[in-house]
């Protein structure tokens, strides 16, 4: 190995990190999130896997449950209908709820159950988190938020979400080029998935996984695109 090489490889590795480890000392980098500053050190509070960004130096934790943040978009389950709006199932620490008058457009109280009816899946955005609840909208000009119609969902850790979309979307643009689909990653873990035929969409569930599965591994990018060619016999050009 040149040392060209040993050095790339050493700026690739993914370091692992447990609660109380200190992941840099001096001024270099700010704290960032599952991380605190303890003198001249930038302790880690979570297990996961130190990130550096710029000036920013932060922990993706590789377990865990979701921590629900204004604006992320999530997939969850309608649970009930009240007068007022829809309990939804987001995988969030405490319940979460669309009042009607965020729906993208007017909805009559009588017509609510055939609009998102108990049991639908629905993408939708976070649009405050209160203390013990989570108010969600529709009122986004994002594509795509609504009713879940077509497609496979796919459910994984929520931690691993940074690790499947990648650096500016990176990773899933690579598995939407190979797997010819749409592919929205809810930051609460719920994948949706959608395609021409079945076979593209089981292409993509499985790349999907392999992302998952192999979070911590070194040289990420490089297995997963090696897996999508020895893998593509299924997809229908």
């Amino acid at each position: 190995m040149t040392e060209k090489q040993d050095k790339t490889e050493k700026n690739n590795k993914k370091n692992i990190v447990v609660p109380g480890e200190i992941i840099s000392h001096g001024d270099e980098f700010l704290p960032g999130d599952w991380t605190m500053k303890d003198g001249n050190n930038i302790i880690s509070t979570r297990l996961g896997i130190v990130e550096k960004f710029d000036k920013l130096i932060k922990i993706i934790p590789i377990t865990g449950v979701y921590i629900p943040r204004r604006g992320n978009t999530v997939i969850g389950e309608v649970k009930d209908i009240t007068m007022n709006g829809w309990m939804v199932d987001i995988k969030g620490p405490y319940s979460s709820f669309l009042p009607l008058r965020e729906c993208a457009g007017f909805v009559e109280e009588s017509e609510m159950e055939n609009v998102y009816g108990i049991g639908d899946l629905i993408e939708t955005k976070i649009l405050d988190v209160k203390r013990t609840s989570i108010d969600l909208t529709m009122k986004q000009r994002d594509r795509g938020l609504g009713k879940i119609r077509e497609g496979i969902i796919v459910d994984v850790n929520p931690h691993r979400v940074p690790r499947l979309i990648g650096k500016e979307g990176s990773m899933i643009s690579i598995i939407k080029e190979a797997t010819k689909c749409n592919i929205t990653v809810g930051q609460n873990g719920i994948v949706w998935i959608r395609g021409d035929n079945v076979h593209d969409q089981v292409f993509a569930k499985k790349a999907v996984e392999f992302v998952i599965e192999n979070t911590i591994t070194d040289w990420l990018t490089e297995k997963v695109e090696d897996f999508l060619k020895k893998n593509k016999t299924g997809v229908k050009e």
